[in-house]
């Protein structure tokens, strides 16, 4: 599945607040999606079928996750609604057919009064025995906000969530890169990556205001980068956890600096 101002040196959200709109220019390329090393080939080849409706979701559902500070305060929300639920099959190898279901969400980013700060168009996909969220949900916009009224072209890479996750596994890694351009030049590229994935522990109980739900913890290091060159790269990161619930999605999040200090969480409210 794209907060809130975090310390200056460590952004590290999803969503940070950026108050005015930017002029986009979408570019899709062909998604690869790719097998977790936690699913056995077994599974993946025989669980054509148990992605028919990712994470749950359905046509016309609302979401919404509120964003709490280190201290715990709200300090505003997502809310998500689903737009389309569709299923196409395509023939692999050995001609084997294979469906793929895609789920198309407006996201919306809020402030704590419900002001809408930012809006953007997500989509998940599921096939086999994996859910891939959008590599956009993952965009910076802390570093976009000194390219306003520039084109964005975005190269997403999906992230994968298992249906059978495995403790110990690696997940592959995912995220956004986004060409700042004018209409002559290309200027900058802002990158934001989870590296290192991995499936740390599960499952156990989280309870969230929505409910409790048995998860499986996700860590990984999210590395951001502002690239205006080769040469001139300026990068910052922090740690990421997940938790994350098979058939339901992640139910809770929290964002961590580099020193390990508890920066903001994002905990589903209401599905």
């Amino acid at each position: 599945m794209r907060l809130t101002y975090f310390h200056p040196t460590a952004a590290v959200a999803v969503f940070l607040w950026f108050t005015a709109p930017v002029q986009a220019q979408n570019t899709t390329k062909a998604v690869v999606l790719p097998r977790p090393n936690g699913v056995s080939e077994l599974t993946f080849q025989q669980a054509a079928t148990a992605c028919t409706q990712p994470f749950g979701l359905q046509r016309g559902q609302n979401l919404e996750y509120q964003l709490l500070d280190a201290k715990g305060k709200l300090t505003g929300f997502l809310r998500y609604r689903v737009l389309t639920v569709s299923t196409e099959s395509s023939a692999e190898k050995k001609k084997k057919t294979v469906a793929t279901t895609k789920v198309k969400l407006k996201s919306g980013l809020y402030g704590p009064k419900s002001q809408v700060l930012q809006q953007q168009d997500l989509t998940i996909l599921c096939r086999n025995d994996t859910v891939f969220t959008d590599g956009l949900a993952e965009i910076n916009y802390d570093g976009l906000k000194s390219f306003r009224d520039r084109l964005l072209a975005y190269e997403g890479t999906p992230l994968a969530w298992p249906n059978q996750p495995t403790t110990g596994s690696s997940l592959p890694n995912g995220g956004v890169v986004v060409q700042v351009s004018s209409p002559s030049v290309a200027i900058a590229k802002i990158k934001t990556t989870l590296l290192r994935r991995k499936v740390l522990a599960g499952p156990t109980p989280i309870t969230v205001p929505a409910g409790t739900f048995t998860c499986y913890s996700v860590e990984s290091q999210r590395e951001l980068a502002t690239a205006a060159r080769a040469d001139l790269v300026l990068k910052s990161g922090g740690r990421q956890v997940d938790y994350y619930a098979p058939g339901v999605g992640i139910v809770r999040t929290e964002y961590y600096d580099k020193g390990g200090k508890l920066l903001q969480t994002r905990v589903l409210a209401k599905r």
